[in-house]
C-alpha cells in the first residue's frame, strides 16, 4: 500500500493553479467517499497542475492522484466527525500568500487576472474549498500520527532486517559552521553613492529619462534588473526589508522616494500602482562599495572571535550570536544541506568555501578570509569544521540519526495503512471501473464493489 505514502505527499504539497483548466469531455463522477465526489476533471486538472508547476508525476499519475483524493476525502471526512476544525484567518492567509506569489509569478493584477479569466477576488473564492480541505487532512494526519515515537530497539530491529548488500554508500560529509562579518561602507563613500541616485532622481523626474532606463544601467538588483527594478509587494509580506516596505506603502502612485537605506544598500522606489494592501514598485538598488580598509576591520573582529573560541573562552553558538552578521545565525551558524541536515557534501558548498576547508581537521576554524556572496556583497568569514566523515557503508555508528528517521517514517507508513484499512470500512466508498487496473487502489476498489 505504497499509494498510501505517496498519496499523502501529493495531498500535503499540492499547489493550486490558475491557468484556465481544460474541460474535460463528459465529465462524470469518478470516485466517492461517503457524500464527497471525485470529478474526473478534478483527477486530469489535478495533473496538469503539478506539469505546470514542474513537480514529477508519481508512477502510474492518474491512479495515485485518484488515490491522494480519495485519502483527502477520508481524512476530511474524518477531521468533521472528530470536530476538528481550521482557523479561517488561517486560510485566508495561505490564500493571500498564494495569490501573492501569482502576481509576483505574472508581474501585476491585472496580467494575473487576464492569464486566470477570473477577478483577485473570484480567484480567493475558488480556492478556499481545497485549501480548507487540505489543512483539515493534514490536521487529522497529524492527529493519527501524533504520539508515534520509535526506540532504539526498533530501530535495531529495522536495521537487521535491510538487506546488507542494499545498504546506501556515502560520500565524505562535512559539518560547517561560520561565522561572517558583512563590513559597512564609510560615511563619505555612503554619501557619494547617495548623490549619485539623487543625480538619477533628478533627471528622471525632469522627463529626461524613464525609471526603467536608469534600472537597466545603474541597478545592482540582479533579481530585478531585467524587469525594469519591478516588485509586487503586501504590506504582511515578512521578507521585504522593513525601511524598503515602509517606504514603498506610503508612495503615491507615479511618486519616486527619497533615498531609503536598508540591510542591500540604498534605493529609489518609484509607485508602479495600489491597491489596499498590494502594491507594485520598480527600484533602483545601488550598494556603496567597500574598501580595502572596511574589510580589514571586519577580519581584526573575526580574528578576535577566532582567538577566544580556539582559547575555548567563548563557544561556537555565543560566537555566532554575538558576531555573526549571517541569516545563517538563527541556524546556530551551520550550513544546511538539501534533506535538511547539518551534514552536507562537499558539492554542496559554495566554490569560495572550499579553500577555506582545506587542511582544517575536525574541531578547526579557518583564518577569516573576504568573499562575495550572490548578491555580490562583499564580506569576510572564517569557519567551524565540527565533524568530517569518511566515504562508507551504511552503519549503525555513523548513520544511526539517517536510519532512525526511516524507521520512523516506516513505522508511520503502518500506522496510516492499519488506520484506512479500520476506517474504510466505515464508508460508503466508489471507484469508476476507469481506475480498476490501478494496483495501489486495491483497498478502496474492494470497498468500491461491496458498495455496489
Amino acid at each position: 500500500m505504497k499509494g498510501i505514502v505517496i498519496g499523502l505527499v501529493v495531498i500535503l504539497t499540492g499547489t493550486v493553479t490558475v491557468a484556465q483548466p481544460k474541460k474535460v469531455v463528459a465529465d462524470k463522477i469518478v470516485g466517492k467517499v461517503g457524500d464527497r465526489i471525485i470529478l474526473k476533471s478534478d483527477i486530469m486538472n489535478a495533473i496538469a497542475d503539478m506539469q505546470r508547476n514542474g513537480a514529477e508525476l508519481p508512477p502510474e499519475g492518474e491512479c495515485a492522484i485518484m488515490e491522494a483524493e480519495l485519502i483527502k476525502k477520508a481524512l476530511v471526512l474524518q477531521a468533521e466527525k472528530d470536530s476538528i476544525t481550521v482557523d479561517d484567518q488561517e486560510i485566508e492567509a495561505k490564500i493571500d500568500n498564494q495569490i501573492r506569489g501569482f502576481i509576483q509569478m505574472y508581474g501585476g493584477r491585472e496580467q494575473l487576472e487576464e492569464i486566470a479569466g477570473r477577478t483577485i477576488y473570484q480567484l480567493k473564492e475558488d480556492f478556499k474549498k481545497p485549501f480548507r480541505e487540505r489543512s483539515l487532512a493534514e490536521k487529522m494526519r497529524d492527529k493519527i500520527l501524533e504520539s508515534v515515537k520509535i526506540t532504539p530497539i526498533e530501530v535495531k530491529a529495522y536495521w537487521d532486517l535491510i538487506p546488507k548488500d542494499s545498504l546506501p554508500f556515502y560520500e565524505s560529509e562535512l559539518e560547517i559552521g561560520q561565522v561572517v562579518v558583512y563590513p559597512k561602507p564609510s560615511r563619505d563613500i555612503e554619501s557619494y553613492t547617495a548623490k549619485q541616485l539623487n543625480d538619477i532622481k533628478k533627471q528622471i523626474e525632469s522627463g529626461k529619462v524613464r525609471f526603467e532606463q536608469m534600472v537597466k544601467l545603474y541597478s545592482e538588483d540582479p533579481g530585478s534588473k531585467e524587469t525594469g527594478g519591478q516588485y509586487s509587494l503586501n504590506r504582511a509580506d515578512k521578507f521585504w526589508d522593513p525601511a524598503f516596505l515602509s517606504t514603498a506603502f506610503k508612495l503615491k502612485e507615479g511618486q519616486i522616494s527619497n533615498i531609503v537605506k536598508s540591510k542591500f544598500g540604498l534605493h529609489l522606489i518609484q509607485c508602479v500602482s495600489r491597491n489596499g494592501d498590494d502594491a507594485v514598485v520598480r527600484h533602483i538598488l545601488m550598494i556603496p562599495p567597500i574598501t580595502e580598509d572596511e574589510v580589514n576591520i571586519a577580519k581584526d573582529r573575526l580574528d578576535s572571535a577566532r582567538s577566544k573560541l580556539i582559547a575555548g573562552t567563548i563557544n561556537f553558538g555565543e560566537a555566532v550570536a554575538k558576531y555573526s552578521d549571517d541569516d545563517d545565525k538563527f541556524s546556530g551558524g551551520w550550513l544546511m544541506g538539501r534533506d535538511g541536515s547539518t551534514m552536507i557534501t562537499i558539492d554542496q558548498l559554495e566554490k569560495s568555501m572550499i579553500p577555506l576547508i582545506k587542511g582544517l581537521k575536525p574541531g578547526q576554524y579557518s583564518k577569516p578570509e573576504a568573499f562575495a556572496n550572490e548578491q555580490g556583497k562583499k564580506g569576510v568569514r572564517f569557519i567551524y569544521l565540527r565533524t568530517r566523515t569518511e566515504p562508507h557503508r551504511e552503519n549503525m555508528k555513523d548513520d544511526f540519526n539517517r536510519i532512525t528517521q526511516r524507521a520512523i517514517e516506516e513505522k508511520k507508513q503502518r500506522i496510516m495503512e492499519n488506520w484506512f484499512n479500520n476506517k474504510v470500512k466505515g464508508y460508503y466508498i466508489y471507484v469508476d471501473s476507469d481506475y480498476s487496473d490501478c494496483s495501489d487502489l486495491s483497498l478502496w476498489l474492494n470497498a468500491s464493489v461491496k458498495n455496489q
